[in-house]
C-alpha cells in the first residue's frame, strides 16, 4: 500500500472514533431533485464474484440501524461528472464518448485491490488501491473532455477513489457501527480487473442511487 493509502485511512479510522453520530448521506445536493440525472464516467462491478462474495459477507455484518447497505448492481467508483442530462446535449456527449474512447485505447485494464472497509461520518466504503491508475484514468478521462469543453466540470484535485457499501440514513450514533467495524478490519481484499469505464446518466431511487449505461469506452482496446 502506497504511503497516500495508508495515511488516508488512518486518519479516516482516526476521525471516525471521535464521531458521536452518523451524517445522512442523502440530503440533496446542488441541482439535484427526484426527476433528474445526471452524466457521470463511473467504474461499475458487474461480473466480479470476488468483490460480490466480499461486499455480501461484510453486508450481512453491517445490517444495522442507521445504514443503508448498498446493492450488489449498485456498486460503483465515481469518476469524473460531466453535467446534468437536461443541460448536455446530445452532440457534445457523442464528442466526449468518442475522444474517451480514442484516448482510452491505449491504457491498459485496471488490476485492483477493495478493501479493507474505511468508513466516514455518511457511510462505509472499501479502500481501493492504487490511486495511481485510477488517477491517470481519471486525467485521461477529463482531458478528453476538455477537448470539447473549455473548462471541465469539477476540480482536478480532491479525488479519493472509493466504493460505498453502506450510505448513512440518518442520525444513528456510531458506538454499534464502530464496534462492529472493529471485528471487520482486518478482511482481505478483493481482487478485480476493470476493463472499461462507463458513461452513466444516474439517479436517486428509493435511498440508492441506479443507472443507465450510456456508453462504455474499453480499456486496451
Amino acid at each position: 500500500m502506497s504511503s497516500r493509502e495508508l495515511a488516508s485511512q488512518h486518519q479516516r479510522w482516526t476521525a471516525y472514533q471521535d464521531l458521536p453520530r452518523l451524517t445522512n448521506h442523502w440530503y440533496w445536493r446542488p441541482g439535484w431533485r427526484a426527476d433528474r440525472q445526471f452524466y457521470t464516467w463511473h467504474l461499475t462491478f458487474e461480473h466480479q464474484p470476488e468483490l460480490h462474495h466480499l461486499v455480501a459477507d461484510l453486508q450481512r455484518q453491517l445490517a444495522l440501524p442507521g445504514l443503508d447497505l448498498v446493492p450488489l448492481d449498485g456498486l460503483h467508483l465515481t469518476m469524473q461528472g460531466l453535467g446534468f442530462t437536461d443541460e448536455v446535449t446530445n452532440t457534445d456527449v457523442a464528442a466526449v464518448v468518442a475522444e474517451t474512447r480514442r484516448r482510452c485505447a491505449g491504457l491498459p485494464p485496471l488490476e485492483l485491490s477493495l478493501g479493507p472497509v474505511d468508513p466516514d461520518a455518511e457511510g462505509i466504503g472499501l479502500l481501493v488501491r492504487p490511486w495511481d491508475r485510477l488517477e491517470h484514468l481519471r486525467a485521461t478521462i477529463r482531458g478528453a473532455i476538455g477537448a470539447v469543453w473549455q473548462a471541465v466540470p469539477e476540480a482536478s484535485d480532491g479525488f479519493r477513489p472509493h466504493v460505498t457499501i453502506a450510505y448513512s440514513g440518518g442520525q444513528a450514533p456510531t458506538g454499534p457501527i464502530r464496534t462492529r467495524l472493529n471485528d471487520l478490519r482486518h478482511q482481505q481484499p478483493a481482487r478485480v480487473t476493470i476493463r472499461q469505464a462507463s458513461l452513466i446518466a444516474l439517479r436517486r431511487e428509493h435511498r440508492s442511487y441506479r443507472w443507465t449505461t450510456v456508453a462504455t469506452t474499453p480499456l486496451g482496446a
